[in-house]
């Protein structure tokens, strides 16, 4: 039985300005299991990323999710279907609580006990932290905060982008344990990553893009254990990035 493509994207083209960053993105993203976007910086991830969510429009092509085409939707009402955006830059409020951060990210305005539950624990030095100012926290634990805002409802897609950039080594093995266990809960994800050792511990399936183009699809297994395709794709081997 074919595996179900929950998000489906078909000849993406996006313009900011003068500039056309994406030239016709094809790409299938897997319901339940995690998919990673690879590619040299300036490639056209995060526009990708950006596009899905309606943040920059697309010129052409078509972004379905669940079969329905979303480029023409605006972004709360994509994230009304149950899509959930983590930006590189976290989008969390310094100013507020850990819990007023989480507590902005329902649609209700209260938690449920169960989902506050599952990301205490995921990340339990949320908890301790739960009234502290989310401006005094490490830069690894604003990141467990941001994919916590992403998954205090329930979400049928997670888009994070970049969540180990400038964390430590050890920071970052929690967050592969935090993915591991999201993919237990079959949330679909799309994850945007440069650090190679987290792309390779946690995706199911990835693509690589080269100038606003996906240049190559498939599985992490194949990719990770072929080195001449890494190094045609990435410029680089994975296995040095250990």
């Amino acid at each position: 039985m074919a595996e179900k493509i929950l998000l489906q994207l078909e000849g993406v083209q996006t313009h900011i300005g003068r500039y056309h960053i994406l030239h016709g993105v094809d790409l299938s993203v897997p319901e339940g299991g995690l998919t990673v976007l690879l590619g040299r910086n300036g490639a056209g991830k995060t526009t990708t990323l950006r596009t899905v969510m309606g943040l920059w429009r697309a010129s052409a092509g078509r972004i379905l999710f669940d079969g329905t085409d979303i480029a023409a939707m605006a972004t709360p009402d994509i994230a009304r279907l149950g899509i959930a955006y983590v930006p590189e830059a976290m989008g969390i409020f310094t100013g507020l609580t850990v819990r007023e951060n989480l507590l902005l990210a329902t649609t209700a305005g209260r938690f449920d006990d169960a989902r506050l539950d599952a990301v205490f624990a995921l990340f339990p030095v949320l908890k301790t932290k739960w009234h502290d100012a989310a401006g005094g926290l490490s830069g690894g634990q604003k990141q467990m905060l941001a994919i916590s805002r992403a998954m205090v409802e329930q979400r049928r897609l997670m888009i994070v982008d970049e969540p180990t950039k400038g964390l430590a080594p050890a920071v970052i093995e929690h967050l592969i344990g935090g993915f591991h266990t999201l993919k237990q809960s079959r949330t679909t994800i799309l994850l945007v990553e440069q650090n190679f050792h987290m792309a390779r511990s946690v995706g199911d399936s990835v693509a690589v893009m080269d100038d606003g183009r996906v240049v190559h699809a498939g599985t992490m297994a194949d990719l990770a254990g072929d080195e001449a395709l890494q190094g045609r794709l990435l410029g680089l081997s994975l296995a040095a990035h250990q």
